[in-house]
């Protein structure tokens, strides 16, 4: 059965599938890839898409209609982008056929299409992703195979000695659980067929058989309750174990994994997904082993009794074996779409709870509600899709075994009345055919689970996989303490296709302050990020104290160095907490001090509980300064020997950008610090000034000669007089708002790496 729902490949972050497009697949047609043409050809937003088949590549135009081009030899994909915008040409020699434009936020799936395009177009396979590309999408050429979940197995071994003794103890009950069919036997043969032939019943005879009935129950419960608490208890660590590692993991990536995944999306998986391989393997594949094992036991005493009508007994098994391969094939796509869709439904609940104001401020409770409706609708759909196939699946394999049942039946009845076999041989053989066709059909159920289970090891896996870029050295330089002198070698960075920072040189002398000065979107975040090694640069080398970053272990590294953003982030817990969150180990003394450096011991006392006051999820209840300077102790608590300063004051009014600067001018004393500022007078203490644009280095100095020299500094500090000239006359703050949202659209537009 071919799977067209278009949402199937997409990346996890994109929209519902889109309209009306599996209407138009052929029957043989599968989606590979879908692009969001969000600009039209005046650059004005628009929706539209561009969907790369098995077999054609189709346009949805933003007036609505369809357009369609056959993947023939000649055709040809160009890639380009500019100041923000991304541009796909469709070309036939030398003959453009389409253009489409759209924003960088597509770009990961303009380069997923153009690859696969070219690998259609060559006749092969998809070739892998790129290191530098954000790799969200290769999880998803690949549908999950149930084999995947023999990778557990390395979460298993440390129980093994559990795990042998369980499956002695499953050998045991199931053993134990096939002793009364056979002791039935000699009742109905002996016993009461007998009696109704008018022989006397020997009670000592019965009550020795009713007793080993008993007896093999009672085993048979003893040893089912060991081996059920024993594996429950071994695969509770191992889930456990799953959620530990698959979380520690997590936080070992880089930024850009983040940056290419969504909250909800990667919420689920350490928690649902996790949760679902944990009910697998405590109960449903202890079910599937005593299933396996009780078939095989059964199979041989049946055998025993008689060869022939066993062989007539296991006639249904080939067709339910062919059933069950069959429907496997298509619940494991299935269930990965469904996991990838659920995963749609808890993002839009990660951005909406957390960002909840927002939400009421702009009164967008009906568009989220509809967000969620569509995503529920949709994982409704993907769900309906599925539940057809199983709910025909599991009552053909129930009506299979019961025609098996009346196969055997008739076929009993046939050689008691030959005298080939007495009432109670068949009596036990039909005792033993209904456990049988029963494990039968169990194993067939699990067959859904496994598929489920399976589904959600691999995206646990996927995570397990993706390997770091920023990896820790083979054999790390061990340091303590830094003293802070930085140098840049002809440092290059490269975001995806395009060229973030180039052959950038810069000599940042241990206790000097610098400032980052630049339009937005000219690569001072990005450079700040290569020193605090959240990427690793493409070409040259960050050198501190003469050794190259990346030769340090990387918490080793960071331990010297301090960030204070424009955004600081606050954890759910108290004050105290928060200040000392990068050394937990600190006294109340070192926390009060860094409070008073920071200039925020004041307001901190004047709170209900003082230090112990609880500040709400991403520090609701706190000012945006009160806030600021909580970051700022937290940094000045660590005393790092190098200091980013984020834009730390822009966020504020002039009151309390006073009172964070006096808390600065602790926090940068002593220190190697980088600073970046949207509001240049507030970069004058800094020691030197590098301007950047286009993420080259185009001046250095202090303030003075660099506004002597009338070149682009100056023209940006020109640039900021006149519009704080113009504020008063038009609203200082409505202007100040402007500005910051221009800087941050275009920031976004152009360097979707974080660069601001």
């Amino acid at each position: 059965m071919q799977h067209h729902a278009p949402a199937r490949t997409l990346p996890e972050a994109a929209a519902p599938p889109v309209p009306d497009l599996e209407s138009r697949l052929l029957a043989s047609e599968n989606v590979l890839a879908v692009l969001p043409v969000d600009l039209d050809e005046h650059l004005r937003f628009a929706s539209g898409q561009l969907v790369l088949t098995s077999r054609r590549l189709l346009a949805r135009e933003t007036a609505g209609g369809w357009s369609e081009w056959a993947l023939t030899p000649g055709l040809a994909l160009r890639q380009a982008d500019h100041a923000g915008v991304g541009v796909l040409e469709l070309v036939d020699g030398s003959r453009l056929l389409a253009r489409w434009r759209h924003t960088l936020a597509g770009q990961a799936q303009a380069m997923k299409l153009l690859r696969l395009f070219d690998a259609r177009h060559a006749g092969g396979a998809a070739p892998a992703v790129p290191a530098d590309e954000p790799a969200a999408d290769a999880e998803l050429q690949s549908p999950p195979s149930t084999w995947v979940l023999l990778r557990l197995g390395r979460f298993a071994r440390p129980y093994r000695r559990q795990l042998l003794w369980g499956f002695v103890l499953t050998l045991l009950s199931t053993a134990a659980t096939l002793v009364p069919p056979y002791l039935t036997i000699p009742l109905m043969d002996d016993v009461l067929i007998p009696f109704q032939n008018g022989k006397a019943i020997d009670p000592g005879y019965v009550a020795l058989y009713l007793g080993g009935l008993l007896l093999a129950a009672l085993v048979g419960w003893g040893l089912g309750w060991a081996r059920t608490y024993l594996l429950a208890l071994v695969s509770e660590r191992i889930g456990a174990d799953l959620r530990t590692t698959t979380y520690e993991h997590l936080l070992t990536l880089p930024l850009d994994y983040f940056g290419g995944k969504r909250t909800g999306d990667l919420m689920a998986r350490i928690g649902s997904e996790t949760d679902r391989i944990n009910v697998f393997l405590s109960l449903h594949a202890l079910d599937f082993l005593t299933d396996v094992i009780m078939i095989a036991m059964t199979a041989v005493i049946l055998v025993s009794i008689n060869p022939l009508l066993a062989v007539v007994t296991l006639v249904p098994l080939p067709f339910i074996a062919w059933m069950i391969h069959v429907v496997r094939e298509r619940l494991r796509t299935g269930f990965e779409k469904i996991d990838r869709v659920w995963g749609e439904v808890t993002n839009v609940l990660a951005d909406t709870i957390p960002g909840i104001r927002v939400v009421k401020a702009f009164a967008q409770e009906r568009r989220e509600a509809g967000r969620f409706r569509a995503a529920n609708a949709y994982n409704l759909q993907a769900n309906d899709r599925l539940n057809r196939t199983w709910s025909l699946f599991t009552p053909t394999v129930t009506l299979m075994t019961e025609i098996g049942l009346l196969v055997v039946w008739g076929f009993g009845i046939w050689q008691v009345a030959r005298g080939s076999i007495t009432v109670g041989v068949l009596t036990a053989f039909i005792a033993y055919i209904g456990r049988f066709y029963t494990r039968l059909d169990s194993m067939s159920r699990i067959v859904s689970v496994t598929q489920k289970a399976a589904a959600g090891a691999k995206r646990i896996f996927d995570i397990l996989d993706h390997v770091s870029n920023v990896p820790e050295p083979a054999d790390p330089v061990r340091v303590q303490r830094l003293d802070g002198r930085i140098e840049l070698r002809g440092v290059g960075f490269r975001y995806g296709s395009r060229a973030v920072i180039h052959d950038l040189n810069l000599l940042i002398e241990s206790g000097e302050m610098i400032g980052l000065a630049g339009h937005s979107g000219s690569g001072k975040s990005t450079l700040v990020n290569l020193i605090c090694r959240f990427h690793d640069v493409s070409e040259g080398a960050i050198l501190v104290d003469g050794t190259d970053i990346r030769r340090y272990a990387v918490a080793d590294y960071r331990r010297n160095v301090g960030l204070v953003l424009q955004e600081p982030f606050l954890f759910f817990g108290t004050i105290a907490q928060n200040i000392a969150y990068g050394k937990p180990d600190a006294t109340r003394e070192e926390i009060v001090a860094a409070a008073r450096a920071a200039h925020a011991h004041d307001f901190i006392l004047r709170l209900p509980n003082g230090y112990d006051s609880l500040v709400g999820e991403r520090g609701q209840g706190l000012s945006g300064g009160e806030r600021q300077r909580i970051s700022i102790a937290r940094a000045l608590l660590i005393d790092p020997r190098i200091l980013i300063l984020d834009e730390a004051t822009s966020a504020v009014d002039t009151e309390t950008e006073k009172e964070i600067q006096k808390a600065l001018d602790n926090l940068v004393k002593g220190r190697t610090t980088i600073a970046i500022a949207h509001r240049l007078s507030t970069l004058r203490k800094a020691d030197r000034l590098v301007v950047m644009d286009r993420g080259e280095i185009v001046e250095v100095g202090p303030h003075d000669a660099l506004m002597a020299r009338g070149g682009a500094y100056w023209r940006l500090y020109q640039a900021q007089q006149r519009q704080a000239d113009e504020e008063p006359s038009e609203g200082a703050a409505s202007e100040r708002a402007a500005v910051a949202a221009t800087a941050a659209l275009g920031s976004h537009a152009a360097h979707p790496a974080g660069d601001a």
